[in-house]
């Protein structure tokens, strides 16, 4: 299973006879994973917006869209151009930022169906690999090696009691939030593949 290849990889790494293949490989793991997690980001917020009033959804829109996500602390490419411009371990480090940025809010994600608790289990498998990555792409380990794990408080102090209207917004926040994330991560991580295939065409 992709499962066993990535943990596999993971071992394996740095004693490989074919690295460059090893790292193609869990490129295209890590692509497969975060689009699987990017559908069910949708997916889960479509269903929790689709659980609301029509003048529920519009309010929560306007005011999502004044806001901002927590992560957005972490600095990233502004528009298509500048990922383009960006290297591939940048690229792997903002990824691996936004997927450590989720490892703690992501428990509030689960519950009910089965794919909602899986969500911490494959952003936790993700961000091995993406890491992998970033050891494998030279002198990314030294890159990194000073960057400490991100403290970000939850998001709008999510966990507190609070009022059935602002318990609205905070889980509408949260879920928006981690869609446009995986998307970022998405984004990133197919761009950053892409760069290994000198003919591909990486045009967003």
């Amino acid at each position: 299973s992709n499962v066993v290849l990535f943990l596999s990889l993971v071992t394996l790494a740095g004693v490989s006879s074919q690295p460059i293949a090893d790292n193609q490989r869990v490129f295209s793991i890590a692509v497969s994973r975060v689009q699987h997690l990017h559908l069910l980001a949708q997916a889960l917020f479509l269903d929790f917006e689709g659980s609301l009033q029509m003048e529920d959804q519009r309010q929560l829109n306007k005011i999502f869209l004044q806001d901002f996500c927590n992560s957005d602390y972490i600095i990233s490419p502004l528009d298509k151009h500048e990922t383009q411009r960006s290297s591939v371990l940048k690229l792997l480090s903002i990824s691996y930022r936004l997927v450590e940025s989720w490892e703690f809010p992501s428990h509030s994600l689960s519950g009910g169906s089965s794919p909602r608790n899986q969500v911490p289990s494959k952003l936790s498998e993700l961000k091995m690999g993406i890491l992998l990555l970033i050891r494998a792409n030279q002198d990314g380990a030294e890159m990194f090696s000073d960057s400490s794990p991100l403290q970000l408080a939850p998001y709008g102090n999510y966990y507190q009691s609070v009022a059935d209207d602002e318990s609205l917004k905070r889980t509408y926040e949260l879920l928006a939030c981690f869609k446009k994330d995986m998307h970022k991560v998405e984004t990133y991580l197919t761009v950053a593949k892409c760069r290994l295939s000198p003919e591909a065409n990486c045009t967003l």
